[in-house]
């Protein structure tokens, strides 16, 4: 048998494998990211979807999505009447972190219903602004005459037991979310 012969243990051979190491890992990760990137887009945009249609009333087709208020609005049409406009406001008071939520506004400006996107709230006290006894308690309201605030703080939305703070950052992002629609409205 022919000796074989080892590395050397030298900074420089060292240096050679670190880098060989790295560029085929960047290169395995590339090759992932690529390949799933298309699947990922499209379950994101799925859920997108189901999000607009679980706030929103029945409609046909989505118009093009604009900015206002730092909110982004998207209008829903049947035929070719406005029938809502979804709006995506974010709230940076929660407990946990940032409160994602999305409106849905019939087209005399009422509340038709609201899905929580995105929270960091702890579990089982914030993050049950997602159960409906908490989040629909707007829906149908017209926030002209409806004060989305906790009762605590003079309005007439009844917080989460435990969890005023997460309830004012929901509806801090309803808020925001109603100031978009005003001032957005096209």
């Amino acid at each position: 048998m022919a000796d074989k012969k080892k590395l050397e243990s030298s900074f420089k051979n060292m240096l050679i494998v670190l880098a060989a190491i790295s560029l085929v890992s960047a290169l395995a990760i590339g090759f992932t990211y690529t390949k799933t990137k298309p699947a990922a887009e499209k379950v994101q945009l799925e859920k997108s979807k189901k999000a607009l249609e679980a706030v929103l009333p029945a409609f046909e087709k989505l118009g093009d999505k604009y900015e206002a208020e730092g909110c982004r609005l998207t209008p829903a049409y049947k035929g070719e009447e406005l029938v809502g406009t979804a709006v995506e406001a974010v709230s940076k008071k929660g407990f946990g972190g940032d409160v994602q939520i999305l409106v849905g506004f019939d087209a005399e400006g009422r509340i038709h219903n609201t899905a929580v996107l995105s929270i960091k709230e702890t579990p089982g006290l914030g993050s049950n602004m997602t159960n409906p006894k908490f989040k629909d308690q707007v829906n149908g309201k017209d926030p002209e005459n409806f004060k989305l605030s906790v009762k605590k703080d003079g309005g007439d939305v009844d917080a989460i037991t435990a969890a005023t703070i997460s309830s004012r950052a929901f509806l801090d992002a309803l808020n925001k979310a109603v100031a978009a629609y005003r001032s957005g409205k096209k």
